[in-house]
């Protein structure tokens, strides 16, 4: 997969000078022990780093604050109210934190030792008493943190951290995110269009734009040692389908995809780029639209959307951060299933549908496009999976930008379609057929999306209020 650099998460422990050394030692080694057991046991993606300089004065929290911001390593914050802690000291280093924040919840404890308690106990374990006060500030300054309760022990708790960190990671990544545009969008098509100034201010995304020719030129300089070395790799990996064709066109086309994926992998990354676009419209100097060659850098990591849609192609890439790139990419609604009590929407693309959402091993098939007056491209053909999911569209309404959400029940299908030379996902929306789609039109959602089996909707809410978009769920 295309990776982000290592991350981790800094826990921050507040309380206050009045409790003596003796309180704030014992409320170190608690922070150690919380960590050391989430870091060995609790299964998150990241590591957590336990700052032993308590947050006990304004200066303490806003020298930890800056150096958060400042270190690249440092995905985002993770606070712990171990005692009571003051909130007006948390103002100052509060505005200044310029990445995400978590409110840990919980205390060292997990029962109330009724036989022993006493005031001592009390004074030292107060996290109910200083949760209230540090979120006080928070709501006050309007900070959109995560608030995460529970024991720190408890498997729900430590998912929750979990996906918390996820979105952080992606939330950063989006500032490093780059789109390549190869060639503008698909002509007289509304939803794709977007303001690329406002998405780099908000959501911290850049968009480039690239004639067709500059990929071009980057293919010519492809060896035929290179395309043998990488169609070598697909007789590991896939099923050949030859269908109608000779053997020896076949691999040709199949090559040409090659070609483009050693040459569009090169471009990505000598640019810096993580996520782009190509449109059949604009196809000069190329003997084929690229799928299998889109298709296999989707499945690295990589975010695409089709018809210039830069948008969506950046959000592919945001979402595959954070799912890890697991069962989640571009999508396109196709067609319904209108029969009684089998509603469901038909996912796909003319051949940009992403791997990493097959259930079963994909074929090579090569096969004609029917539009654009190429020659016949290859891609990717297989099943989607089956399993809850979410799916996002963003779109830009002159005035701002809005997120959609829809959950999801995606399925298997079970009847073949012999005849249909594309990938092929399925899902039922939620509430209902009738409502989700009625919802989903009303609010202006696109049909250009990304499905994630691995996210939820909590993840992209947080998302939103993190970077101020409007937001709509269907569910």
């Amino acid at each position: 997969m295309l990776e982000v650099s290592n991350k981790q998460f800094w826990l921050v422990v507040g309380s206050q000078h009045l409790y003596g050394p003796e309180a704030l030692e014992e409320v170190r080694k608690d922070a150690r022990t919380i960590v050391d057991h989430l870091n060995k046991e609790g299964n998150l993606p990241y590591p957590v780093v336990f700052q032993e300089e308590l947050a006990v004065s304004a200066d303490v929290i806003t020298k930890l604050m800056k150096e958060i911001n400042y270190r690249d390593e440092v995905a985002g914050v993770i606070t712990w109210m171990h005692t009571f802690s003051p909130a007006k000291m948390w103002i100052r280093g509060t505005k200044l934190l310029q990445k995400p924040l978590l409110h840990l919840a919980t205390q060292f404890n997990e029962s109330i030792p009724w036989s022993t308690i006493d005031m001592d106990f009390m004074n030292l374990n107060q996290s109910a008493h200083g949760d209230r006060e540090y979120g006080f500030i928070n709501a006050r300054l309007q900070k959109n943190n995560e608030i995460v309760v529970g024991y720190w022990k408890n498997t729900d708790v430590q998912q929750k951290i979990a996906r918390w960190m996820d979105l952080a990671v992606a939330y950063g990544e989006s500032f490093n995110l780059k789109v390549a545009r190869f060639g503008d969008n698909m002509r007289n098509v509304g939803v794709t269009e977007g303001d690329k100034v406002e998405a780099q201010i908000q959501l911290g995304w850049t968009v480039d734009y690239y004639g067709i020719g500059d990929l071009v030129a980057v293919v010519e300089k492809v060896t035929d040692e290179e395309v043998d070395q990488l169609f070598a790799e697909y007789e590991k990996l896939y099923d050949f389908d030859y269908a109608d064709y000779e053997k020896e066109v076949w691999e040709k086309h199949v090559k040409t995809q090659a070609r483009y994926e050693i040459a569009l992998k090169h471009f990505l990354d000598e640019g810096g780029y993580t996520a782009f676009t190509s449109n059949f419209e604009d196809l000069w100097g190329m003997e084929q639209l690229p799928g299998l060659a889109v298709q296999r850098l989707m499945a690295q990591g990589y975010g695409f959307a089709g018809e210039g849609d830069w948008k969506t192609a950046a959000l592919d890439r945001f979402m595959k951060v954070m799912s890890h790139n697991t069962a989640t990419g571009f999508m396109e609604d196709y067609t319904y299933e209108l029969a009684e009590g089998k509603e469901a929407i038909l996912q796909s693309h003319m051949l940009e549908v992403d791997p990493s959402l097959a259930v079963n091993k994909p074929k090579i098939l090569v096969a004609p496009l029917g539009i654009g007056g190429k020659d016949d491209p290859a891609r990717l053909v297989f099943d989607g999976k089956a399993g809850d999911g979410v799916v996002a569209s963003i779109a830009d309404f002159g005035t701002h930008y809005k997120l959609l959400i829809n959950e999801v029940k995606a399925f298997t299908p079970e009847e073949p379609a012999p005849k249909l030379p594309v990938a092929r996902v399925m899902w039922e929306v939620l509430p209902s057929f009738k409502e989700g789609v009625h919802a989903w039109i009303e609010a202006g959602g696109g049909h250009h999306t990304v499905v994630s089996l691995a996210l939820t909707t909590d993840q992209l809410v947080a998302w939103a209020k993190l970077v101020g978009l409007e937001y709509v769920v269907i569910r």
